[in-house]
């Protein structure tokens, strides 16, 4: 690619302020309240892409929110790479963690990234990284050195399970044809250690909800005699997992993938120090299923994990109360081969099969969806590793990650091509949690690699 990385240069400010720009509208999908700032969002992106170099470009109604469809098709002959994205958000609590606002994104230099880093709600997930591939659009248009055809889709309920995604993708199986689908919602290892995720975990959510007595109970006149749901649900939780943190659910491992000692050799070879780790996280040991690394647990092994719990009174002060009702929302990541909906059902029965008398249990699926792997073999892989190897100076690591996203399969399964996962955020990034932030360094490095996959794969499929 000729002059990208004068280009990047000469432009790097508006590239930034672009983003920027994108980061302070709070497009978070699961509050209803924002929902004005999601469609914002959409037109934000419609915009970009335009003015990238798309030639057509739409906002696709859904039953939620809209997907963002845009295409450059210059030549029916040559391959097509399919963009995937996402412009939504997750929510930015807790507020008061924030060293700054969420949604007033600065840039801030640290020890990981001493040429700055935007923090910003979204500035990783995914809004940068989506945005990497709009400004790598610009640039081979610009330049004309747009190798093949590219579509892009970039939806606004990633965060929220993309309830509608499956009924878009199955509509338009003709608009969405592609020979390869590329997605940056992923991270690598380092920024001297270039990496790509083959491998990506699925996901069963759910909501559980426990009752007792008909109404709040004043603890003094009924605590001992009547059942606690807060007490009870607790139990039940911490039932789900035995001595050895095995998962306790009948059934649930019946499917899981058992990689080989070889594989596991492989995996160990990637970078990994447990004492940075743990500093990073100010913990003084790690967790988790007996009998495997830190990197396996994370990664090739199924988990189950409470994401919150509530009930009774939780204001400032006392109020003396047995609750009527306690909850809690659990999600279970799950590795290729586990169905995401069979392990929602072992859930349900096994969780209702463990609910004492004095309550009630009522089990409520939220959404799901299937694990992934890519094979190192293909063309697509091949020809990441090949751009990487361009900008980095160094062939990336193939790496599994211990993320979800559930629409990969779903892609593979309807559009028939293969998703390649190039990934530009670092763990540290905090994304879902207060302070996320996407490295400069990440941001413009990813601008300058993407063009190279296009190159790469096209002369790969001669």
């Amino acid at each position: 690619m000729k002059n990208i990385q004068a280009y990047i240069q000469e432009h790097k400010e508006r590239f930034l302020n672009e983003l920027t720009e994108l980061l302070k509208i709070p497009s978070i999908s699961a509050d209803s309240a924002y929902k004005n700032d999601v469609l914002k969002t959409a037109e934000a992106v419609k915009t970009s892409l335009e003015k990238a170099g798309c030639d057509m470009v739409e906002i696709c109604p859904t039953k939620g929110y809209p997907i963002v469809y845009g295409e450059k098709i210059f030549d029916d002959s040559l391959p097509t790479v399919l963009v995937y994205g996402h412009y939504d958000v997750q929510p930015a609590d807790p507020l008061e963690l924030w060293t700054s606002p969420p949604f007033e994104p600065v840039i801030k230099k640290t020890e990981t990234h001493p040429h700055g880093a935007i923090y910003a709600r979204g500035a990783c997930d995914d809004k940068g990284q989506m945005y990497m591939h709009v400004k790598a659009l610009e640039f081979m248009t610009k330049t004309n050195q747009l190798p093949c055809n590219v579509k892009f889709m970039v939806e606004g309920e990633e965060e929220v399970g993309s309830v509608n995604l499956s009924t878009f993708v199955k509509e338009n199986r003709e608009k969405l044809k592609n020979d390869v689908i590329l997605i940056s919602d992923t991270g690598m290892i380092a920024n001297d250690i270039p990496s790509i995720t083959t491998g990506l975990r699925g996901l069963s959510y759910v909501e559980v909800e426990v009752t007792g007595p008909n109404r709040d109970l004043h603890s003094g006149l009924y605590g001992g005699a009547v059942a606690n749901p807060i007490n009870v649900l607790t139990k039940m939780i911490a039932s789900l997992h035995d001595e050895n943190n095995h998962i306790t659910i009948p059934g649930f491992y019946d499917k899981v993938e058992n990689l080989s000692e070889a594989e596991r050799a492989e995996m160990a070879k990637a970078p990994f120090n447990l004492d940075n780790y743990k500093k990073a996280l100010d913990i003084d040991a790690v967790y988790g299923e007996n009998g495997y690394t830190t990197n396996e647990r994370n990664s090739i092994r199924p988990t189950l994990d409470v994401n919150g719990i509530w009930g009774g009174y939780t204001g400032e002060g006392a109020k003396t109360v047995i609750a009527s009702k306690a909850f809690a929302k659990i999600s279970m990541r799950l590795v290729p081969h586990q169905e995401w909906e069979e392990i929602t059902e072992l859930f349900t029965k096994h969780f209702e099969s463990i609910t004492p008398k004095g309550v009630k249990v009522k089990v409520k699926p939220h959404h799901g969806g299937q694990g992934y792997v890519t094979p190192i073999d293909n063309i697509g892989y091949q020809a990441a590793s090949k751009a990487y190897e361009e900008t980095f100076g160094k062939t990336p690591i193939p790496q599994r990650s211990g993320g979800s996203i559930p629409i990969v399969a779903l892609f593979e399964q309807e559009l028939k091509s293969k998703t390649i996962l190039m990934g530009f955020g670092l763990d540290s990034d905090a994304i879902h949690s207060p302070n996320e932030h996407f490295g400069v360094f990440n941001y413009l490095k990813g601008i300058e690699t993407i063009p190279y996959f296009y190159k790469y794969f096209v002369e790969l499929s001669k």
